[in-house]
């Protein structure tokens, strides 16, 4: 099923584009302090190698703000300034040379505060972020929490204020996103603000917990809104190291077939019937391609790993490249057809090596 993508505004951040036909950008959330230039910079470079396309910091302090133009020239991917509270550190990240700004509405709402960092932000040629969290809503009151419509009102009514402040500044780089910790929330008020402007999305869902529920919660949520063509950037909110958040992020687009640097890896759950490791030998696929995905792939690719003969052949058969597992040997696939017999031990190696070959065909 093709995807009928909401059209949206096209905004450059740095060097990447977002909204209209571009593809769904990948963005995560250094997690070191920003002063320390050299661990956030590490970092994100880590990122990088996951694929991360762009990257926010928190900037709490004029330390932060004054270390953003040192960790800007050791990344190669557009750098976005994180900024709550004080309007003079969002002036400072931008003279620093950051590629996007986040606000806040809920903590820098002062129509003259605004305006001085639309003016800096325009002159410098770069995007605003107008960032609602439920958590920090302008006027929400304590009822509302009790209200989950209220609350999303509230929400959609903070964007489109904000927006409108900034319009009628002659600001138009903007970017919006509307973030709960609950699903339904997080879900109806994006598609609500998808239908009241045209700029682009950007997707997460916040405070979602532990890693695996943070996953699940943030899955359900994208994955609903992707699909229904909303959405232009994707954040995986998780507590967790940051680049299992752009793992997850590649998981969800690879899901709903909108792209990612890695193959997808189809695999069976195992069973009684299944007489090899499959768990290791996924696992061990896995990690080595995260080490090479940037420079192994040019196009979507799916491999198929299976366990046994109930569905396996059937499953290597529909993939790119594919095994099906009997006693300790399997059956290569290559586009359907059986290639020659491959044993459990040589697996990953044999996989990698045929895809390096697909590639450069």
């Amino acid at each position: 099923m093709k995807i009928k993508c909401r059209k949206s505004q096209v905004i450059n951040i740095g060097s990447v584009r977002i909204g209209g036909n571009n593809p769904i950008a990948v963005q995560s959330m250094a997690k070191t302090f920003t002063s320390d230039v050299s661990a956030t910079a590490r970092e994100i470079k880590e990122l990088e190698l996951a694929g991360c396309q762009i990257v926010r910091v928190a900037v709490k302090n004029s330390q932060d703000a004054k270390a953003l133009k040192k960790i800007k020239q050791r990344i190669a991917i557009p750098l976005v300034a994180d900024i709550h509270f004080d309007k003079n550190l969002a002036i400072q990240a931008i003279e620093s040379g950051v590629d996007k700004i986040r606000l806040n509405p809920g903590n820098i709402y002062k129509k003259s505060e605004v305006r001085d960092i639309a003016r800096a932000a325009k002159q410098a040629g770069i995007p605003i972020r107008v960032g609602v969290n439920s958590g920090s809503v302008s006027r929400y009151p304590l009822s509302a929490k009790h209200r989950p419509k209220d609350l999303i009102r509230l929400m959609v009514a903070s964007a489109l204020d904000y927006i409108k402040m900034l319009e009628g500044i002659g600001f138009y780089d903007i970017v919006v996103s509307l973030k709960g910790s609950d699903v339904f929330t997080t879900t109806e008020a994006n598609e609500r603000i998808a239908k009241s402007c045209s700029y682009p999305l950007h997707l997460g869902i916040t405070a979602t917990g532990p890693s695996l529920i943070g996953i699940i919660k943030s899955a359900m949520v994208i994955g609903k809104l992707l699909s229904e063509g909303i959405g232009d950037t994707i954040r995986i909110s998780l507590t967790d190291r940051a680049v299992q958040e752009v793992k997850t992020a590649f998981y969800i687009l690879q899901a709903l077939g909108l792209g990612s640097p890695a193959p997808e890896i189809i695999s069976c759950p195992t069973c009684g019937r299944c007489e090899i490791d499959l768990i290791k030998i996924v696992e061990d696929l896995e990690k080595k391609l995260s080490t090479v995905n940037g420079k192994l792939l040019t196009r979507p690719m799916k491999l198929a790993i299976m366990g046994c003969v109930v569905n396996g052949p059937g499953e290597a058969r529909q993939a790119d490249l594919g095994v099906a597992f009997g006693k300790k040997q399997g059956l290569l696939f290559r586009k359907g057809k059986p290639e020659r017999k491959i044993s459990s031990a040589e697996c990953v190696d044999v996989l990698l090596n045929e895809l390096k070959v697909m590639n450069h065909k």
